[in-house]
């Protein structure tokens, strides 16, 4: 097998974002890291594979792996130090979603590990006293944006129902990576020195700004308080996570940030439970597209946009042929508007998840794109079995964090996952070692437009709407043969759906697929990724009547595609991340 080395590279840093009131093509987005992009060899592996987002921590899930463990410890593994190293995106004080397929059964299953509104929260949670939204960092940072964290919950139920290794077993690559401590990258670095101002909480200014200077590239970093809230709960559980001291703690630093607190309460906590859902799958040629389910928009909108390309012959154009873009641009369009009006938690809003993959619906659709020129305004649909409801369009942000793990172990068991705290360090907010997550910025700021409700509106006890797709592809004899996802806020949809088209449609290995520049849009302007369009790619859509703009667009797609018993690594070349099979040796750093 073809081994990877660890790739550090230059980082940029976020931008601020005004008001969640704005639609979101109204600010430029910014990555959560910018990396630059390095050229990756393609990684394959005759037995099994671990892909994400650092080297570390795909050697973790690699090491449960010889070990003898399943997909599912070595996720665990592999989550668990991804939340040392890469804390600014997931962790155990946020929330997950998970794909699994066993390969025993063929059953695939879907775990919602998503964060809740604590009960207490209501309509106003981000309105200021004149009943406006307000601005996005100043609902951001404290604990008025930390929902009901659902990781290590998630952790637990997959493993019971699916793990090998004893649960403490799987907590020891990251424990001994927090006592000993890890190389910080310059990824981390970066975002740390972006961060330093919205860092105002003494416990996460002692960790990432010692002594008041920021963390630097290089450093030897420890976390011994991340290893001792370890060390509990792989011997007491997760019920140690959620209720006695932790919980305790995790609910004063919400309700104690003075500047910002929050409505959590060590109720909402104990009260926790993971969801256990069917995937949802649509059709693409002869592949069903498997993924999560409202509350995430992920895969719904997924399946939306390749069922309206399935209508045009996209296989005979160049992906990145100003004709292919302007196809897949005018489907992003239309699956955006659905997405906005239509999907929510569907136990707060009726979500009509049927009618919007209906194949008569999405027909009337795709005949609603012009083949030469852009629209000059979309629209939802009307999908069949609706409520009559009048529905406001959700305009809340999503900003471009999370963290993305695909793995497919020996005996053929698949894990997709993507898991979060949203934005960068979530609600800057320390607790133990963990960073608590902002996912209540997730919800619409707003309840109502002209007398219409917002189906993604705050309730107590709710899941905010996500874009997160983690997914696995199953060809005609149901046999999986794509796992991927990646993070990226609203542009995961589009990452996702790319990736898919390039290694189903337009038959590339997975590396090169998720290496393909990047095309997205969230039903306004279409953004390329800067510095690798085509020459011309801009002034012809541009002709075609799109508004272009040209902008980094920094993903984390991680894939791997299953071909006769060999496994093809697709290793985002934006970021730093790595694959790794049990028959490596430690990628080490």
């Amino acid at each position: 097998m073809t081994t990877m080395r660890r790739f550090w590279t230059a980082a940029g840093l976020m931008v601020l974002m005004t008001s969640v009131a704005q639609a979101q093509d109204a600010v430029r987005p910014a990555p959560e890291a910018a990396t630059g992009f390095t050229e990756r060899e393609e990684v394959t592996s005759e037995t099994d594979m671990v892909v994400a987002a650092h080297p570390l921590a795909a050697e973790a899930g690699a090491r449960m792996l010889r070990e003898g463990g399943s997909a599912i410890d070595a996720m665990i593994a592999t989550q668990l130090v991804l939340g040392l190293v890469e804390p600014q995106s997931s962790g155990i004080g946020g929330g997950a979603f998970l794909i699994h397929r066993d390969a025993a059964s063929g059953r695939m299953i879907a775990y919602d590990g998503r964060e809740t509104a604590p009960n207490a929260v209501g309509p106003d949670l981000f309105l200021d006293d004149s009943g406006q939204p307000l601005a996005f960092l100043d609902a951001v940072v404290g604990g008025r944006s930390v929902g009901t964290p659902g990781t290590v919950r998630l952790l637990e139920l997959t493993h019971r129902l699916h793990g090998k290794l004893p649960w403490a077993q799987l907590f020891q690559p990251a424990i001994e990576l927090a006592e000993d401590g890890f190389p910080v990258g310059e990824r981390l670095a970066a975002l740390v020195e972006g961060e330093r101002e919205t860092m105002r909480q003494d416990a996460i200014r002692d960790y990432f700004l010692p002594g008041g200077q920021p963390i630097a590239a290089g450093d030897t970093l420890t976390n011994p308080d991340y290893a001792a809230t370890l060390r509990t709960i792989a011997e007491d559980g997760a019920s140690s996570f959620y209720e006695g001291e932790i919980a305790g703690d995790i609910v004063a630093a919400v309700q104690g940030f003075e500047a910002n607190p929050g409505l959590l309460e060590e109720s909402d906590l104990a009260d926790y439970r993971v969801l256990v859902r069917e995937p949802v799958c649509a059709p693409f040629r002869a592949y069903e597209v498997c993924g999560m389910g409202p509350p995430s928009s992920g895969a719904l909108t997924v399946g939306q946009i390749l069922a309206l390309l399935d209508h045009f012959d996209l296989e005979s154009l160049d992906p990145l042929s100003a004709q292919a873009t302007h196809f897949f641009a005018e489907a992003s369009r239309l699956a955006y508007a659905d997405r906005g009006l239509y999907m929510a938690d569907p136990a707060f809003a009726s979500v009509p998840t049927r009618g919007l993959l209906d194949p008569s619906y999405l027909t009337a659709r795709a005949q609603l794109i012009d083949r030469s020129r852009a629209a000059e305004a979309v629209s939802a649909g009307n999908p069949p079995w609706r409520e009559a409801a009048q529905r406001a369009p959700d305009r809340s942000l999503e900003i471009p964090s999370t963290s993305h793990v695909s793995i497919v172990d020996g005996e053929g068991n698949a894990v997709s996952l993507t898991t979060t705290i949203e934005a960068g360090f979530g609600s800057r907010l320390m607790v133990r070692g963990f960073l608590l997550n902002n996912e209540l910025t997730d919800f619409s700021f707003v309840a109502e437009e002209d007398g219409a409700t917002v189906a993604n509106r705050v309730e107590g006890g709710k899941r905010p709407r996500s874009s997160m797709a983690p997914t696995i592809v199953l060809d005609a004899s149901g046999e999986p043969v794509l796992v991927v996802g990646s993070p990226g806020g609203a542009r995961i949809i589009p990452y996702v759906a790319r990736t898919i088209l390039g290694v189903l449609l337009w038959e590339m290995s997975p590396q090169d697929a998720v290496s393909m520049p990047h095309v997205t849009t969230l039903g306004g302007p279409l953004d390329l990724e800067e510095g690798r369009a085509p020459a011309g790619l801009a002034d012809a859509l541009t002709a075609m009547g799109h508004e272009v703009r040209e902008m980094e667009l920094n993903s984390g797609i991680h894939a791997i595609a299953l071909e006769g018993g060999r496994l093809r690594a697709g290793v985002d070349p934006r970021r730093e991340g790595a694959a790794v099979s049990s028959g490596d040796v430690s990628q080490g750093d």
